[in-house]
C-alpha cells in the first residue's frame, strides 16, 4: 500500500476515533521498535491504535502479524516511558476498506 493511502486510511480512522469520544495525541509514533499509527484516549485509557487498510477485509486484517503486534508493544513502552506516564493501555486495530470501518478493540495474538 502506498504512504498516501496510508495516510488516508489514517485520516478516516482519526475521524472515526473524534467522533466515538477519543482524544488523539499522536499520530505516527515512531521508535527504533517501529512505529504507532495513532495514539489516543477514551476514559482515562490509552488507545495505541494499528490502521490497517486493504482491498478486503481479510487481507487487511491478515497483515496484523505477531510480529507486528510485538513490535506495536515494545514502541508502546517507549513512548509511555519517554512521556513518564503509568496509566491504562490497551492495543486496538482500526481496519479501514472502502471507507468502511471496523474498530477491534484490545487486539491479543
Amino acid at each position: 500500500m502506498s504512504r498516501a493511502k496510508g495516510n488516508t486510511a489514517e485520516d478516516i480512522a482519526c475521524q472515526f476515533l473524534a467522533d466515538n469520544g477519543f482524544g488523539i495525541i499522536e499520530r505516527n509514533f515512531y521508535s527504533r521498535f517501529g512505529e504507532i499509527d495513532i495514539i489516543a484516549s477514551k476514559e482515562s485509557v490509552l488507545h495505541f491504535v494499528e490502521v490497517k487498510s486493504g482491498l478486503d477485509y481479510e487481507s487487511a486484517v491478515l497483515n496484523i502479524t505477531k510480529s507486528k503486534l510485538s513490535k506495536i508493544i515494545k514502541t508502546a513502552h517507549v513512548y509511555m516511558k519517554k512521556s513518564s506516564l503509568d496509566v491504562d493501555f490497551v492495543f486496538d486495530a482500526l481496519i479501514v476498506v472502502d471507507k468502511k470501518i471496523e474498530f477491534i478493540e484490545n487486539i491479543t495474538l
